[in-house]
């Protein structure tokens, strides 16, 4: 291997995208082939976090082998090699997200840290008494808690927009929501409880005719699906590399370039000046200035590596097959008595959370994973979306493009086994 390739920490990309399987993707991921309790890894957390290809783990160890150093500030070869890759990471996010340029996207530690900069930066900037955040009430904790931290200390309002029983976003209560009032709409482009994909384009143009700024929350939905910025008109998009398997600590924010603009650093110190002195400071151009410090030098090379390997399946054949094993799953599952599936809506991603009558999640949970099969049990971060269906806590297995219909199977059959309630 040349260095400018370890630096890049990735195979070159390739000219013409993979045939998809699910069985070509397993290939790729060393932790799918070991066993559990004495069976074979089952792995459905996905919603919480995907399993990493050996292109991505590679990665990592290509570049701590042999080219690990600072990047931006550096005049030897390899902080300009690790820089070049660093840049390449952005602008390879830029693509992966229909976005106009590489200026345009911020590394984050992950959804959650973006959305607390936005917060911090447009939220103290822009909000104000009687402004109103209109925030559904599927959302993630990540994507409710910025909103209530930063209302009360400007003053503005955080409004619920209720779900219908499907546990699809209510549209007629979101259009009779909105007003003159509203400065930000919030919403999740997939729900990580109930698998929901909400009218994302449609919901943006009714804010941006108030006048309201739209920030989607990403993380759900990337792996599952292709996304495009521009053709949502988002002015905010955000997503965790984990969830589109990629390392832990890294992540990225879109924010439309005018908008990135306009806002003031959130977090200060290295990498973020231009300038410093004790009479004055300046800041460097964006993105720049939203990057204070070290950032996670090498998980750029993993998500770079990452999102070379899930585009080269091809993204289109890559939702096709995840539509398809979640409507078998929706099936399968509806074989075991009792079992209540939660937000029955259209269109949904492959996100399974639900409940059988007599066992709490966590119950179910050990039975499953006494058979191997990892799923997740308590109340997913989305405290108030398991609230609107009378449940504190549920178990919810999630799918990948790794995922088989055999493992479906083997969950099925799983439940099945679990003792009746009386």
């Amino acid at each position: 291997m040349t260095t400018p390739d370890v630096v890049a920490g990735q195979p070159q990309p390739p000219g013409t995208a993979r045939g998809f399987t699910p069985e070509a993707a397993r290939r790729d991921i060393p932790v799918l082939h070991r066993t559990v309790n004495g069976h074979p890894l089952v792995w459905l957390d996905n919603g919480a976090t995907t399993q990493k290809p050996r292109q991505v783990i590679e990665a990592l160890t290509a570049f701590y082998a042999a080219a690990n150093s600072n990047i931006h500030r550096g005049a030897h070869t390899m902080a300009r090699e690790a820089t070049q890759m660093y840049e390449a990471g952005r602008a390879a996010v830029a693509e992966f997200l229909g976005a106009p340029s590489a200026e345009s996207i911020v590394f984050t530690r992950g959804t959650t840290e973006a959305i607390n900069l936005v917060a911090q930066s447009w939220g103290r900037a822009n909000l104000g008494p009687g402004d109103d955040v209109l925030v559904p009430v599927l959302e993630h904790h990540a994507n409710i808690v910025p909103w209530q931290r930063i209302a009360k200390e400007t003053r503005a309002r955080v409004v619920p927009v209720p779900l219908r029983p499907d546990g699809s976003v209510d549209q007629d209560a979101y259009a009779d929501l909105l007003s003159a009032r509203t400065r930000l709409v919030v919403v999740s482009h997939a729900s990580n409880v109930l698998g929901t994909v909400p009218q994302v384009r449609e919901m943006t143009a009714l804010a941006h005719r108030y006048r309201a700024k739209v920030l989607v929350d990403g993380a759900q939905a990337v792996a599952h699906f292709p996304v495009d910025v521009t053709g949502l008109d988002a002015d905010f998009y955000t997503f965790s590399g984990h969830k589109v398997y990629a390392p832990t600590g890294i992540g990225a924010l879109y924010a439309r370039p005018e908008i990135l603009q306009a806002m003031a650093p959130w977090q200060s110190g290295g990498n973020m000046i231009e300038s410093v002195s004790f009479d004055r400071t300046t800041y460097a151009p964006v993105p720049h200035r939203f990057e204070a410090g070290t950032g996670h030098i090498s998980g750029v090379a993993g998500l770079l590596a990452a999102l070379n390997w899930l585009t080269a399946f091809g993204r289109a054949a890559v939702a096709d097959y995840e539509t398809s094993l979640t409507a078998y799953a929706q099936q399968a599952l509806a074989q075991v008595p009792g079992l209540e599936l939660l937000g029955p809506a259209a269109g949904r991603i492959g996100v399974l959370t639900f409940t059988l009558p007599g066992r709490t999640p966590a119950e179910i949970a050990d039975r499953l994973d006494g058979d191997g099969i990892a799923v997740r049990a308590g109340h997913h971060c989305a405290q108030p979306a398991l609230a609107h269906y009378g449940l504190d806590a549920a178990a919810r297995a999630s799918l990948a493009l790794y995922n088989t219909r055999e493992e479906v199977d083997r969950l099925v059959a799983s439940l099945l086994k679990l003792p009746q309630a009386a």
